[in-house]
């Protein structure tokens, strides 16, 4: 595989930091043309028995690209994000997303616990998220 020279994802985490070998050995199985989508880091981190947070980190360490966000917010083509705000989203999900937010920003996790809670598509989450201007933030793998 063909790892990418940019230094941008490896910044973030400071000179001298290493990928993790057990991670990154796992992360190689599945990531292509120097990427690897939301879902399947998501994976490696239920299959390693480990905080997603920690499967990003590697990712960026070998300077690979997160994609197709399992929220619809970056990594698709041609347009990047594909969520788009749904303004009929139920009053009840709504404020459930409200509540949750601060400074105006919902963390992914909580969009994630939301969907969950309302078995909702986490994409109906982030797009109510749209309809009230509300940022999801931080990322759990650390992509934003």
């Amino acid at each position: 595989m063909n790892i990418s020279k940019s230094k941008k994802f490896t910044e973030k985490h400071g000179p001298g930091a290493e990928p993790d070998p057990v991670i990154k050995e796992e992360i190689l199985k599945y990531a292509k043309d120097n990427e690897l989508p939301c879902a399947l880091a998501f994976q490696i981190a239920k299959d390693l028995s480990l905080l997603p947070g920690e499967v990003g980190k590697t990712a960026d360490l070998m300077n690979l690209r997160i994609v197709k966000c399992q929220l619809g917010l970056f990594g698709y083509k041609p347009e990047s994000k594909i969520v788009a705000a749904d303004k009929d989203a139920s009053p009840e999900l709504k404020a459930a997303v409200s509540e949750a937010a601060i400074d105006r920003r919902l963390p992914c996790r909580s969009a994630w616990e939301i969907a969950s809670r309302f078995k909702v598509r986490k994409m109906t989450v982030s797009s109510t998220c749209e309809a009230l201007n509300i940022k999801i933030k931080p990322c759990q793998l650390g992509a934003f």
